[in-house]
């Protein structure tokens, strides 16, 4: 309806009483009205109509007038919804139509209610009260698809790894629309495989969960359908990891021999001794996660490698042999997991010698005399007699280990070494011969001994040269790693 002026009661009243138009005309002008009242209804239309179907996802939606209209009071009262929520969108005119365009498109089969009540306003001052309420649809309006089946089933109790997540629509789906609403609480990265014309969704993981844990997963609404529309709700379960109840424990730990490209149990056990070779086995109840290659760790520290024996099993490889006659513990870390992620709980420990000998010196004879054997009772001090003529001395050395390595035996001239202590001026010796008469006997052969005096007569002093057999891993080796636990020193008073 039209807004009159104040005076318009007035006015009514006397065009009532009057009797002709000049009459009415001079009223009006003595009045001081300068215009005309107009009466006209608003016209206005909207498309689309009930129920309809826009044919695009950025048909606008268009509310048309009749006449120029006060835009922002019409744009005010036009509202767009639906069960996803209030559509936002711009808003733009057309001479005298509203356009609504979404910013994001229509959304498929989904219905949408549109809501244009209010009072509206004309340029000219008209306004009118209207009501306008009018549901349709965008692109489609079929039923939209609905997740019929999943698994794991909700609450059901599953392994830690290899688990494939299965999930069933009743329509073909847009693939990339569902592996973007799809999340699982603790996965990787997921691996999608469709099948069934895209109705079956399976889903893996590239890692294993944690043990014994409640996990969830969630299907958003933005899953659509091939079609373009959403599932008709947001989907969720849960699953718990916790179908292993058995914990790991070990059930052995063993020494083991290289034999035919494989390791062998040894024919000894661990309370009488590692010896040279052998590796360390250990085995437990039940298949083991990879992280058991880094669980094994000595005290004192010795170096190697782990390797898998099977998928209960590993043994350690030393670099090389461990300290002869040593005691050493071996501990298995108590973060040490299964297959299924369950770990041992705490560190295992066991002790175990080595039963790996020093090479020790059990005699030695000069000059083939009589063979020493008690050094300690001789103050590492041995007279000795050189050939006067040849200055020459006869050295065989008894071990109490056989030399079977070639290449050890030929670097013995090189590491046993005779050298004058005292006086510094007397002469130096060298090696004139060596042989083994045995593997465990050595005979040496030395040149320029030179000969004092102990009684200190004619102003002479004794001569002393000092004896060096090396010992530690850098000194003599019998072969397989043994070797003497320290050098042998005596020394050689040369007398007359």
């Amino acid at each position: 309806m039209s807004r009159l002026s104040n005076k318009l009661p007035f006015v009514l009243l006397f065009a009532i009483l009057v009797v002709s138009c000049e009459e009415f005309e001079q009223f009006i002008n003595d009045l001081d009205i300068n215009y005309f009242v107009n009466l006209q209804p608003i016209g206005v239309g909207i498309e689309p109509k009930k129920n309809d179907i826009l044919p695009e996802s950025f048909t606008p939606v268009i509310i048309k007038f009749d006449t120029k209209m006060k835009k922002r009071n019409a744009e005010s009262i036009l509202q767009i919804n639906s069960d996803l929520g209030g559509v936002s969108g711009e808003k733009y005119w057309k001479e005298n139509n509203l356009y609504f365009v979404p910013v994001s498109g229509w959304t498929a089969g989904i219905r949408y209610n549109l809501s244009f009540s209010g009072i509206i306003q004309t340029v000219d001052g008209r306004e009118a009260r209207i009501e306008n309420y009018i549901s349709f649809y965008a692109i489609n309006k079929d039923a939209p698809p609905f997740l019929e089946s999943y698994s794991p089933a909700d609450g059901e109790s599953v392994k830690t790894n290899d688990i494939i997540f299965e999930f069933n629509f009743s329509q073909s789906m847009n693939k990339l629309s569902v592996e973007s609403a799809l999340s699982i609480e603790g996965i990787g990265n997921k691996t999608f495989e469709w099948s069934d014309d895209d109705k079956k969704l399976l889903v893996a993981s590239d890692k294993a969960f944690s043990p014994w844990n409640y996990y969830k997963w969630y299907l958003k609404d933005s899953a659509k359908c091939i079609k373009g529309i959403p599932i008709a709700k947001s989907y969720s379960g849960g699953f718990i990891t916790d179908i292993d109840q058995t914990l790991p424990r070990i059930t052995n730990v063993y020494p083991v021999l290289f034999s035919n490209d494989g390791w062998y149990p040894a024919a000894v056990n661990m309370e009488k001794g590692l010896e040279s070779g052998h590796g360390i086995a250990v085995s437990f109840n039940k298949p083991m996660n990879e992280n058991i290659l880094r669980s094994l760790r000595f005290e004192p520290s010795l170096s190697g490698r782990t390797e898998l024996l099977t998928e209960n099993s590993i043994v350690y490889i030393f670099s090389r042999d461990p300290e002869p006659e040593t005691a050493y513990t071996l501990i298995v870390s108590g973060d040490t997991k299964d297959a299924e992620g369950l770990k041992i709980g705490e560190d295992y420990k066991t002790n175990f010698l080595v039963n790996i000998p020093y090479i020790n010196i059990l005699s030695l004879s000069v000059n083939y005399g009589d063979l020493i054997e008690n050094f300690q009772n001789i103050n590492n001090i041995i007279p000795v007699v050189p050939d006067q003529a040849t200055k020459e001395l006869n050295i065989s050395i008894n071990f109490s280990l056989p030399f079977i390595n070639t290449k050890e035996k030929q670097s013995i001239e090189q590491k046993i070494n005779i050298s004058p202590f005292f006086p510094r001026t007397i002469s130096s010796v060298s090696l004139l011969f060596i042989n083994w008469t045995v593997n465990n006997r050595l005979f040496m052969r030395w040149k320029g001994f030179s000969a004092g005096d102990s009684s200190g007569e004619n102003g002479e002093v004794p001569h002393y040269y000092k004896l060096i057999i090396p010992g530690g891993k850098n000194g003599i080796s019998c072969g397989n790693g043994i070797y003497m636990k320290e050098d042998f020193i005596i020394f050689l008073e040369a007398v007359k």
